[in-house]
């Protein structure tokens, strides 16, 4: 089973320097829910000094609509912000290490070692809350400022994090430089340590390579992919990172691979273009801005 996960929520939208209501947030969320999406990410518990668009995340998570067989999530960087969530009542968590020394300095202001001594201790009080976790590796197939990492070492973390216990593992291609071949590589030699544990990737579309790449995780094993409406999205530590793959364009390309992920592909399109209303540009999602069947066609 393949299925997508929206981070417009909290990818998508830290970047931006409009900020957006409590009100607006659930709008946005509603419309995903309603075009069938079944997983959301909405938001971070992060110090709103780091990224003052996620400081309402709290009160969202109070207010989020409770629909069955939808899960929200949250990205959770430390132990304030594990108490922050918990106290916001999530009940599923994203957290991640970087793969990339450089990166890790200015994401978590510290080395890749001490970044994961936090982030074990962080996994162990989230299990022992009885909260999901996914762990991810940030940086997993490199960066413009430290070339390719080694897969030893995003393969090392991943073994810590099968260690640890965590429900799932993302591999995130953050500033948008994987290839296919890359991928796939990557994925099956990761699928071979972590067993039975879903494997997810995060992949950024620099090169117009996302969907392919995507494919090719597909192709290897991976089950889980984060998306984002129109494509939006991008790193606040990687300058001039590029947006995800489009939440409409993946659903698209697994409706005509004949895998159902019960999204609704004209419901999903319209969100994107409500979406670029709101923030007066155009996004870099495909497929919403071509006519579908049932809607009007240029002759």
């Amino acid at each position: 089973m393949i299925s997508l996960e929206d981070v417009t929520l909290r990818d998508g939208l830290q970047n931006e320097t409009r900020r957006f209501s409590v009100g607006e947030k659930l709008a946005i969320i509603r419309d995903l829910v309603a075009a069938g999406v079944k997983r959301i990410q909405a938001g971070s518990f992060v110090h709103p000094r780091e990224i003052p668009q996620m400081a309402d995340t709290g009160e969202l998570f109070k207010n989020l609509p409770r629909v069955p067989g939808v899960v929200y999530s949250a990205l959770v960087l430390n132990r304030e912000g594990l108490e922050r969530a918990i106290a916001a009542g999530a009940r599923a968590i994203y957290t991640a290490i970087s793969a990339s020394e450089a990166h890790s300095l200015r994401n978590a202001h510290c080395g890749v070692l001490q970044a994961g001594e936090r982030i074990g201790h962080l996994i162990e009080q989230a299990k022992a809350s009885d909260l999901r976790v996914r762990a991810g590796v940030m940086m997993a197939f490199g960066g413009d400022d430290e070339g390719q990492i080694s897969p030893d070492k995003v393969l090392e973390i991943v073994g810590a994090y099968r260690e640890a216990g965590v429900d799932e593992i993302d591999l995130a291609d953050t500033s948008g430089i994987a290839i296919p071949k890359q991928v796939f590589t990557l994925v099956k030699e990761a699928k071979r340590i972590v067993g039975d544990i879903p494997l997810s990737l995060h992949l950024h579309d620099a090169r117009g390579m996302g969907i392919a790449n995507m494919r090719a995780g597909i192709q290897a094993g991976a089950t889980l992919f984060d998306t984002c409406l129109g494509g939006l999205g991008g790193c606040p530590f990687v300058p001039h990172a590029p947006g995800n793959i489009a939440t409409e364009d993946a659903a698209l390309m697994l409706s005509e691979m004949a895998v159902e992920t019960g999204i609704e592909i004209q419901k999903i399109c319209a969100a994107a273009r409500r979406l670029e209303s709101l923030l007066k540009k155009r996004l870099p999602g495909r497929l919403s801005r071509l006519p579908l069947s049932g809607e009007g066609k240029e002759p």
